[in-house]
């Protein structure tokens, strides 16, 4: 009997540190999430304000095909 008690007590030790591992494991992927979609937001103004800037310069003025000052 005192076999199975103590593989009963080894069980729900087992259970109990696996119900806390997830736990955190949960709180984890939670603060993820929130910075995953605090990033997605960022990056979505960002790429509004690139647009917005892209359209207030003219489409003459190509940066790449400018020649260097010293030209």
């Amino acid at each position: 009997m005192d076999k199975l008690e103590e593989q009963l007590t080894d069980l729900q030790t087992r259970l109990a540190f696996q119900d806390h591992t997830i736990h955190e494991l949960n709180d984890v992927i939670t603060d993820q999430q929130k910075q995953i979609d605090r990033l997605s937001e960022k990056l979505r103004l960002l790429d509004d304000k690139l647009k917005t800037l892209e359209d207030a310069v003219p489409a003459s003025h190509d940066p790449v095909q400018e020649r260097p000052p010293h030209y």
